[in-house]
């Protein structure tokens, strides 16, 4: 009796969060762990049924770069990166839409549908869904890497409103038509303020932003989190994760989430629980 009453509790707990956010979008930026973990993914697929049928409007932007090193790896191409980024010839594309507009994006619609849902992949390419221009670092040309410049909502909100879960492949596309590698958090993040979105959720393989003393800080203001950058404190791969968020927070988003992935139903317990599974950032 007793852990019945305790699963009671837990749905008390989520109940103010659910009536807060419901009819609301959340844009989830999958990748990492959560989806090369078997068990992982199928419990992501389900989580993001909940979140439907609760009333929350869920939007899948999805990563897969080890799944494009494995191709490339069998085809012979070696990959080289520059800041994180996968410099991007005209052969690597090819592999890039095969892999994430392709193979990866049919298996999260199938994860999700397989959860109960249904669900409809998208890339950003489609119809022009997501405009770039090709990125350089330090005036270095990395190929076909697209910045995003702006993201036509149009498409997502049809797919969302007909009842499906949209799934998004970071492909872009620019003026000229050109299809460009586009990074998934920056592809989430830019989605998550074309749609207003209530959260932009990063599953990462990290507990979250930590303090001086490598404790989890599970939430703090985006200047807070900019005197941390400075400091030294926030550093590394957290970087740009943190910048992503404050992006969004500035471009009209309330919050932004910075989630364990490797940790079971990590966005019910982010969403839905006081305690959380991960770190919160704010304005």
């Amino acid at each position: 009796m007793k852990s019945l009453i305790d699963k009671a509790a837990v749905l008390i707990e989520a109940l103010p969060y659910m009536r807060r956010f419901m009819g609301k979008t959340v844009v989830i930026k999958y990748g990492g762990s959560a989806m090369s973990d078997d068990k992982l993914s199928v419990s992501f697929g389900a989580d993001v049924v909940l979140l439907k049928y609760i009333g929350l409007r869920p939007v899948i932007v999805h990563g897969g770069g080890p799944q494009i090193g494995r191709t490339l790896d069998r085809l012979g191409k070696q990959s080289t990166f520059v800041d994180g980024l996968r410099v991007t010839d005209d052969e690597t594309m090819d592999v890039v839409e095969m892999v994430l507009g392709g193979k990866v994006n049919r298996e999260i619609v199938a994860l999700v549908q397989a959860g109960g849902g249904q669900a409809i992949g998208l890339t950003g390419s489609d119809g022009g869904m997501i405009e770039v221009t090709q990125r350089l670092v330090a005036d270095r040309d990395l190929g076909r890497v697209g910045q995003v410049v702006s993201v036509d909502p149009e498409p997502i909100r049809a797919v969302a409103e007909a009842g499906f879960v949209p799934v998004i492949a970071p492909i872009g596309v620019d003026r000229e038509g050109v299809t460009h590698n586009v990074n998934a958090d920056e592809a989430a993040g830019a989605v998550a303020c074309s749609l207003n979105a209530e959260k932009l959720i990063l599953l990462t393989d990290v507990e979250g932003v930590k303090d001086e003393k490598g404790g989890l800080i599970t939430q703090i203001a985006a200047a807070e989190a900019r005197r941390l950058i400075v400091e030294g404190t926030i550093r590394d791969g957290m970087i740009p994760k943190v910048e992503c968020c404050m992006s969004v927070l500035e471009g009209g988003v309330p919050t932004a989430h910075i989630v364990d992935g490797r940790i079971q139903h990590a966005i019910l317990l982010e969403i839905f629980t006081d305690g959380g599974a991960g770190t919160l950032l704010t304005c």
